[in-house]
C-alpha cells in the first residue's frame, strides 16, 4: 500500500473516530446530567474519551502519510518556479 493509498484511507477514518469519541463524550456527560450511577457515566465518558483519543492518534498518523507520500512518491517537478 502506498503513502497514499494510506493517507486517503486513514484521513476520513480519523475524523469519523473523531466524531464518534465526540458524540460519546456527549452521550457519557447526558447520562451523568441525568442522575445515572457514577460507575456508568465514568465507565462510559472513560471508554469515549478512549475512541477520541484513538482518532486523534488515527488522523495523526495520516499527516504523517501525507508528508511521506509528498517527499517519496509525489514527483518533483523540474519546472521554473518551484
Amino acid at each position: 500500500m502506498t503513502h497514499k493509498e494510506k493517507w486517503l484511507l486513514l484521513a476520513p477514518g480519523g475524523l469519523i473516530t473523531i466524531g464518534a469519541g465526540a458524540c460519546l463524550i456527549s452521550w457519557a456527560a447526558a447520562r451523568k446530567e441525568n442522575g445515572a450511577p457514577p460507575a456508568t457515566w465514568i465507565a462510559a465518558g472513560t471508554a469515549a474519551l478512549a475512541v477520541f483519543n484513538a482518532g486523534v492518534s488515527i488522523f495523526g498518523q495520516s499527516v504523517v502519510e501525507r508528508v511521506l507520500h509528498e517527499l517519496r512518491e509525489k514527483p518533483t517537478g523540474d519546472t521554473p518556479g518551484n
